[in-house]
């Protein structure tokens, strides 16, 4: 249920208090036998608070050494770029990872203008230095200090291997092992030195110059700077907030900082839909401002706090859905702007919009579907394989105009110019596409919610499997698929996929709350959408024997 403030201006009452915040991450301790307080990677790396002892020095310490161990352990051996974004908690954890990487002589680069960096920066300086090798001596990797678009209280950690993505499952796994087991061990075992000659071991790295220089391989700025285009980005307090100036200037381009204020407690913000300060450039709740300064911009853009999603506003629509405009993307992409690109899925997570299925059978391409989270996108755009990978949450990345890889992680800032890019090469905005878009293939409904749930009964959704499902129809329709694992990879989805012919449903367990997540989507309308919606629950409720 959506608080009575969504989308207002944030108070004093909403601040987190910065000074206690930071004290918190070196007072407190975590307690190892406390599950909640131990280290566990989600899609995007370990989260928490320092206030919920969750988020603190000793998860960092631990954390660090564990990566330190794992990249050994791999024959990883060379350089380790190390980011971070704008949260109170990222200089903190930041430190006191350059204090335990240098004791143990990793080669550190950090920002060369000692800015903050987003997260598809990293991935770039990653690649970049690998040079299209995997294996080998001299490899690089990178950890991105970063809980992207939550709450200013949190803090965020995530290790990119040297692929340039997220780390896979079996490496966070045996991560967040190592990690806790030095928690338990009351740290022994990390190696440590002073913050004054950590910060002297690393070494200077211009992420930003050599990031937006290469934006031109990637995304058709001349076109953008041509049409004149008249840009408003908003990095919204984040990790993007010097790069879209340097971006204006270097390219030339017609573009407008709107906000460029940064202030670890966001009281800039709007609050989302939960009363909450909360960085979603997808949320109409969080990007109430710069929705109301659209008609200012031909196109209008918002990023999280480290640039790995992007949120597109037009005039005539304000905030776009991600799915609809990943689905735009997609079409314009592979429908003639990318004559380079001599194949390449189409990526898509099993949870974003049908819709992405349509244009892709029209456009006669493979849908390559996989279970949520970027990484499972990280082998496609490596070799090329995959074009275009997106996900519902408003992230996705693309490969350069000749078919080589850019990013291997998500890329707002790109998604981001891809939208002038559309306009400044067709005439017409984004949401003019997407109306097209319905006009051929029909208008969906979409929407996630959250239904309770505990501990046990989250493990047993992830477990099920299609059997667990005795409905043999919903929404009035016939079940055609029961799916737990994605059908692109055949990884498991940690939950159940239900699909009709003109409807579907997915759950999964919140990995940070008692709730699992329903999301759903109809062809047919918003009444056969909450119809789905409320069998969905039925039948998940069956298979959990609730």
């Amino acid at each position: 249920m959506s608080s009575d403030r969504a989308g207002q201006p944030a108070q004093p009452q909403d601040l987190v208090d910065l000074a206690h915040l930071v004290t918190a991450y070196y007072t407190l301790s975590p307690d190892p036998e406390d599950v909640d307080q131990q280290v566990a990677f989600g899609t995007s790396g370990h989260r928490g608070s320092s206030l919920k002892t969750s988020f603190n020095e000793a998860h960092i310490l631990a954390t660090t050494q564990a990566i330190v161990d794992h990249r050994r352990a791999k024959g990883v051996d060379g350089p380790l770029f190390l980011g971070r974004d704008t949260h109170a908690l990222s200089e903190p954890a930041w430190a006191s990872a350059l204090e335990v990487l240098a004791a143990n002589e990793v080669t550190v680069l950090v920002d060369s203008r000692d800015g903050y960096t987003p997260t598809p920066a990293v991935s770039h300086a990653i690649l970049r230095a690998n040079r299209g090798r995997t294996t080998g001596p001299g490899l690089a990797d990178g950890i991105v200090v970063t809980p992207s678009h939550n709450p200013p209280a949190d803090g965020g950690f995530k290790y990119n291997p040297p692929h340039g993505g997220p780390a896979d499952s079996d490496a966070t796994a045996q991560i967040a092992a190592a990690a806790n087991a030095y928690l338990a061990a009351d740290l022994d075992g990390v190696s440590r030195i002073p913050f004054a000659r950590a910060r002297r071991h690393a070494a200077g790295h211009d992420y930003l110059g050599d990031y937006i220089d290469d934006l031109p391989s990637v995304v058709d700025l001349a076109a953008v700077r041509e049409a004149g285009v008249r840009i408003g980005a908003d990095p919204l307090g984040g990790a993007s907030v010097h790069y879209w100036g340097e971006i204006a200037e270097r390219h030339g381009l017609d573009l407008t900082v709107v906000n460029p204020l940064v202030d670890g407690t966001w009281r800039f913000m709007t609050l989302d839909w939960d009363g909450k300060i909360r960085m979603d450039c997808s949320s109409p709740f969080a990007m109430a401002s710069l929705i109301a300064q659209r008609e200012r911009y031909d196109i209008a853009t918002g990023n999280d706090a480290d640039a790995d999603r992007h949120g597109i506003v037009t005039p005539d629509a304000g905030l776009m859905n991600p799915n609809h405009f990943l689905a735009v993307a997609i079409q314009h992409l592979y429908g003639g702007a990318r004559p380079g690109w001599s194949s390449g899925r189409i990526g898509k997570t099993l949870v974003s919009s049908s819709m992405i299925d349509r244009v892709a059978a029209d456009l006669g391409k493979e849908l390559w579907e996989v279970p949520v989270g970027f990484k499972w996108f990280v082998p496609g755009l490596l070799d090329g394989s995959v074009g275009f990978g997106g996900e519902e949450s408003a992230g996705a990345s693309l490969l350069r105009t000749d078919g080589s890889v850019w990013t291997t992680d998500k890329d707002g800032i790109v998604l981001a110019l891809l939208a002038s890019e559309i306009l400044a090469s067709t005439g017409r905005t984004p949401s003019q596409h997407y109306a097209d878009l319905v006009q051929r293939h029909g208008e969906p409904a979409y929407q996630r919610v959250d239904a309770p749930a505990d501990r046990e009964q989250k493990a047993r959704l992830a477990a099920l499997d299609p059997s667990s499902v005795t409905a043999t129809e919903v929404g009035g329709e016939p079940i055609t698929a029961t799916l737990t694992e994605a059908p692109g990879n055949g990884a498991a989805i940690g939950g159940l996929k239900v699909v009709t012919e003109n409807a579907w449903f997915a759950a999964r367990p919140s990995g940070t709350e008692d709730v699992y997540k329903i999301y759903a989507e109809s062809f047919r309308g918003p009444e056969h959408l909450a119809q789905v919606q409320s069998e969905a629950k039925e039948v998940v409720d069956a298979a959990l024997g609730g």
